[in-house]
């Protein structure tokens, strides 16, 4: 296993910012870090070259996606994801139980696996831990995820107990599946203070190389996420790193380092970009509002993004009315650049002493916005039909 972790900070607690290094086969990166999402082993409308500058050094892709189209075994004739999408450096996969729960009409879930039938056509499928884990071997990726069961935020108790027990049976089938390649562990437990401390007290207990923070920002209030971040954290140790999956706006991302969180992924950033909304320290602009068309100065002065270095708002607006591309990658590209330099603001104030100051002064500027994709994704979740809580 090519897998390593170190701190570069001295955090007075389990539960509070820290900075530190990743280390992968495919080099290293430092935290905390966002990883912006390449589902189907692309991040929309973008080369790697563009991602690498925008100062990302990992990237995220989704096993379950690549499994259904083009299929894991293609992929790996091809020599893995990485040679397949072209990117050099680190790449995370997500085994896409969050996907199987949400996205697929879902058939049955027990101890084996999740029996779905495709989004995409419709095929049925029986997903495991196992084959979880065969697709991600096959992609050939730096850092895997288990399969986990996922319910929606407001889950009550037992069901949720349910689903934490099969994700510890489940993360123990995974880790013996995945041979070399490092497989986070992913604490589950609804809001539900008592589980979530048993879930990460079980599986801390296991060693992993990583844990993960999921069945969050699934629907729950953000006082209940935030919570049972800071329960999970304080369970955790310190010399492991800790990921907070599906949570990618700004302001979220200070919440989260200052909980003791240390990698964050999320399509919010670019899925927002192409319908013209752009991160600033004020909050999102929305580029299509009348009062850009003839805004001469760039989106974000101290941002060196293309879209800021080299044209107007006044540009970038012209391009959104009249639906020219350049206009969807500008946006795209400044998103994810402005989340990369938020990352390093918070290492160098972590360096510095200086982080409870730098995120009490962004979050009291930044103006938040209560809309999620996981929200987005959620409400179709429930709303589908055939969804059978495990018995």
């Amino acid at each position: 296993m090519t897998f390593g972790f170190r701190l570069t900070s001295n955090p007075t607690s389990p539960v509070a910012a820290r900075t530190g290094v990743v280390s992968t086969a495919h080099g290293d990166f430092p935290t905390p870090a966002f990883m912006p999402v390449g589902t189907l082993a692309t991040v929309k409308a973008l080369l790697p070259e563009e991602i690498a500058g925008t100062g990302a050094g990992i990237l995220l892709v989704n096993a379950y996606h690549l499994y259904l189209r083009p299929g894991h075994r293609l992929v790996e004739r091809h020599g893995g994801v990485h040679r397949f999408m072209d990117w050099q450096g680190p790449i995370l996969s997500d085994s896409g139980g969050f996907q199987v729960f949400s996205l697929a009409r879902l058939g049955k879930v027990d101890e084996a696996g999740v029996s779905f039938r495709s989004h995409i056509d419709g095929s049925e499928h029986f997903y495991t831990p196992e084959l979880a884990m065969e697709v991600q071997r096959a992609l050939g990726v730096d850092i895997a995820m288990p399969l986990d069961q996922v319910l929606p935020g407001e889950a009550a108790l037992d069901p949720a107990r349910e689903a934490a027990e099969r994700t510890l049976r489940w993360y123990i089938r995974s880790r013996e599946a995945a041979g070399d390649v490092p497989v986070f562990a992913i604490v589950q437990g609804g809001v539900h203070a008592e589980l979530r401390r048993w879930h990460a007290r079980e599986l801390a207990a296991l060693d992993a190389p990583g844990y993960s923070i999921g069945g969050l920002s699934v629907g729950e209030t953000k006082d209940d996420m935030w919570a049972m971040t800071s329960t999970v954290a304080a369970e955790l140790p310190l010399d492991r790193p800790r990921y907070l999956m599906g949570v990618g706006s700004p302001e979220d991302l200070v919440n989260g380092v200052a909980r003791g969180v240390d990698m964050f992924d999320c399509v919010l950033p670019t899925r927002l970009g192409r319908n013209g909304s752009l991160f600033t320290d004020d909050g999102r602009a929305n580029i299509r509002n009348a009062r850009y068309q003839d805004e001469g100065g760039p989106i974000d002065p101290e941002c060196d993004c293309p879209a800021c270095a080299r044209f107007s708002m006044a540009y970038v607006a012209h391009l959104f009315r009249n639906e020219e591309l350049l206009g969807y990658r500008l946006a795209s590209l400044h998103n994810l650049r402005y989340l990369a330099r938020l990352t390093e603001r918070m290492r160098a104030a972590i360096a510095a002493g200086t982080f409870a100051a730098f995120a009490a002064e962004f979050l009291a500027r930044y103006r938040p916005s209560d809309h999620g994709v996981r929200t987005e994704q959620k409400q179709k979740w429930l709303a589908q039909s055939g969804f059978e809580l495990p018995s």
